[in-house]
């Protein structure tokens, strides 16, 4: 139900507030090898966003700043936006430490235009962002207003396929559209499976058709739509390593559609 949409933010709010040391202390993000130089970027992107140096690149939902900081450390002038406090807290300590120069801002992607001001060359956001948000209309609006004429979005994200699964990835659970909000109890988290922390969280399914069409109702216009069978991160269950340094869900190798990627322009 709409009205009850604060809470939900609310509650989302605290989950990953709960999850940010530990994501910050986890294998998984590597932040000990990220310090040194290496990237949190993966070769999709990076191949695909091309040379950002010089631009001006606005990451929507960055968690805490790992992906936002890689692009800064590549030249570009960033800046970024979570619904995390401890998130974004973590993120600027980072940015201190490395003397890497950001902007990070903490509000609901939705409320962005009250706290940010100016446009910029490219709108980014990556793995684990929209499923969050209830409606896509609003959040594009979101990125057409902080978009310059002819700046690009850039959307590399889970494949909405693979949010159909249950989470051992044995059967088909829930719907391919928006059919409304979802709610979990969760154990542990992506980073950690281990980790001893309890939480519900909110989620919603949006097919790749309303995400293109929420762009499109903008003005933006398609560049590119691009799917591929893997998945660059161990972050779901039963999963399995390809030769290409990859994952893939065990029994359905190269059968589901694990990540696709959209490029659209003003």
């Amino acid at each position: 139900m709409k009205e009850n949409l604060p809470s939900y933010f609310e509650a989302n709010r605290e989950s990953w507030n709960l999850r940010a040391d530990l994501h910050k202390a986890s294998n998984f993000y590597d932040l000990a090898t990220w310090k040194k130089g290496k990237t949190s970027l993966n070769p999709l992107e990076l191949r695909e966003m091309g040379d950002v140096a010089g631009k001006k690149i606005l990451h929507l939902q960055c968690h805490f700043g790992q992906d936002t900081l890689s692009w800064a450390r590549m030249g570009a002038s960033v800046t970024g936006c979570d619904l995390s406090d401890k998130s974004i807290e973590i993120a600027k300590s980072l940015a201190t430490e490395l003397d890497l120069p950001a902007t990070f801002i903490c509000c609901n992607v939705y409320d962005l235009p009250q706290h940010l001001e100016g446009q910029f060359d490219i709108v980014f956001t990556s793995y684990g962002t929209i499923g969050w948000l209830p409606d896509l209309e609003p959040w594009a609006a979101v990125v057409e207003h902080f978009l310059k004429p002819g700046g690009f979005f850039y959307i590399a994200d889970f494949h909405p396929v693979v949010w159909m699964f249950d989470d051992a990835f044995k059967q088909l659970k829930y719907p391919y559209v928006n059919t409304g909000v979802i709610t979990t109890e969760q154990t542990g988290t992506y980073a950690d499976k281990s980790a001893a922390i309890n939480y519900k969280e909110y989620g919603w399914n949006h097919s790749l058709s309303e995400l293109i069409n929420s762009l499109l109702s903008k003005g933006l216009r398609l560049d590119f739509l691009n799917e591929y069978l893997y998945s660059p991160y161990d972050c779901f269950d039963n999963m399995v390593l390809g030769e290409d340094g990859n994952y893939r869900i065990k029994g359905l190798e190269n059968i589901i559609p694990m990540v696709y990627s959209l490029k659209a322009v003003k």
